[in-house]
């Protein structure tokens, strides 16, 4: 008799655990920043513009490229408006921390740093960091690990993984940052610098408009490995599992190879872009 009911109250205790649980796990989807982008019926996204292809500003004023393409087929799945949120890349972390937004889709590595303050779904995309060379050092410059040089100047943006790999990897040469990759890859075409470091699809943009011309030498095989990200608030494990899920759908019915192919493809969309 005593065993029985020693029985019965461990079955007990077990289905007050099931059901706490329970409970639980539902209180947490219905905390899910997917809820209240469903409920509020707008999904609001993070982003910089001015990293071709992914984000930029087009002759009209509005924000395309491949990360905005791709959030439109996110908001298209949700069955919610899509609203573009486009912030400094210093404060970009921040804003979403502050519930400004609720995704960040802006062409982010992700690294060990950034994830201490964020979640990341699965890369969508994996680039690495290329470097143009100026005219003057291609008899010495040959290759990327040439850079480690203190007689040389590297350039390139503030707070990114091109600043983060040039102090890594070429710690004795002179490093120079700037406010955007644009004007530290002209610090570098202008003579003022021996190289730019950063990466791959936009150092093979400015190559072909100005680099090419003006005789610049691309060094266009990634020596990093870096992929790219959407970043979203932590504790929100149904977020994270939709947007994985969302990926691995859109890798397998066409529509992320048509998205790719319309920025990486071809350069038929430069003409469009200020």
């Amino acid at each position: 008799m005593k065993r029985i009911i020693a029985i019965v109250a461990l079955l007990s205790l077990m289905l007050c655990a099931a059901m706490s649980a329970s409970a639980a796990d539902i209180d947490l989807a219905k905390k899910s920043t997917l809820e209240k982008i469903v409920q509020s019926g707008e999904l609001r996204v993070g982003l910089e513009a001015g990293y071709m292809p992914f984000e930029m500003t087009d002759k009209k004023g509005n924000i395309v490229g491949f990360d905005v393409d791709l959030c439109k087929e996110m908001a298209k799945a949700m069955g919610v408006k899509l609203t573009v949120v486009n912030t400094a890349w210093d404060g970009i972390i921040p804003g979403l921390l502050s519930n400004k937004y609720d995704i960040i889709s802006s062409g982010m590595t992700i690294n060990q740093e950034r994830n201490l303050k964020v979640n990341f779904a699965n890369p969508y995309i994996v680039v690495g960091q290329t470097a143009l060379i100026h005219k003057k050092y291609a008899a010495e410059i040959k290759s990327y690990k040439d850079l480690n040089n203190p007689k040389y100047i590297i350039t390139s943006k503030l707070g990114t993984t091109g600043e983060q790999a040039v102090k890594r990897m070429f710690p004795k040469a002179q490093y120079k940052s700037f406010e955007t990759e644009s004007e530290a890859m002209l610090e570098v075409l202008n003579g003022k610098g021996a190289a730019t470091v950063y990466d791959l699809p936009m150092t093979s943009i400015f190559y072909a408009e100005r680099g090419k011309d003006a005789g610049m030498i691309f060094l266009n095989k990634p020596f990093t490995y870096e992929p790219l990200g959407w970043a979203i608030n932590k504790g929100d494990p149904d977020f994270l599992n939709w947007l994985n899920n969302f990926l691995v759908q859109m890798k397998n019915d066409g529509r992320y190879d048509r998205i790719y192919n319309k920025w990486f493809g071809s350069n038929n969309w430069l003409k469009n872009v200020q």
